[in-house]
């Protein structure tokens, strides 16, 4: 799994300030994490996977 607990815990805790702060309601903080939830099921997450490492590699190939 790509995502670690810390980034996992730093997103929650986000999530929660701003449902707090009421710059977000409860709905569209669910429909934000449905979205995210059925995009990480779909072959997005591969491709976004593929770029990353792709990205990663020429970096590595430039220094």
């Amino acid at each position: 799994m790509l995502v670690t607990l810390s980034a996992v815990a730093l997103f929650g805790i986000l999530t929660f300030a701003l449902l707090r702060g009421r710059y977000v309601g409860p709905l569209a903080a669910l429909v934000l994490f449905l979205f995210g939830f059925f995009v990480a099921d779909t072959g997005a997450s591969t491709a976004i996977r593929a770029v990353c490492r792709a990205l990663a590699d020429a970096a590595n190939h430039i220094a």
